[in-house]
C-alpha cells in the first residue's frame, strides 16, 4: 500500500509540473514545485505512513520547492 501512495504522489506532481509546459519549457519555480512535491510526498509517507501524510508532505514540499525555484 505504501508504494501506491508514493506512485500517486509522483504522478500528481508530474501532472502538475507538466501542465504548465506549453511554452518554452518549465520555469525554475515549476521544476521546484514538482521536485518538492515528490520529495515531500515520499518524506510524508515515510514519517506518517498514511495517505494523509503523503498528501500533506507533497503539498508542503510543493510550496517549499516553488519558493526555492523562484529564488534561482
Amino acid at each position: 500500500m505504501k508504494k501506491t501512495n508514493i506512485l500517486l504522489a509522483a504522478a500528481a506532481a508530474a501532472i502538475v509540473s507538466l501542465s504548465g509546459c506549453a511554452g518554452g519549457g518549465p520555469t525554475n519555480a515549476q521544476v521546484g514545485t514538482g521536485v518538492g512535491a515528490v520529495a515531500g510526498g515520499v518524506a510524508g509517507n515515510a514519517l506518517f505512513g498514511s495517505t494523509l501524510g503523503t498528501v500533506g508532505g507533497a503539498a508542503a514540499g510543493a510550496l517549499v520547492g516553488n519558493e526555492v525555484g523562484k529564488r534561482r
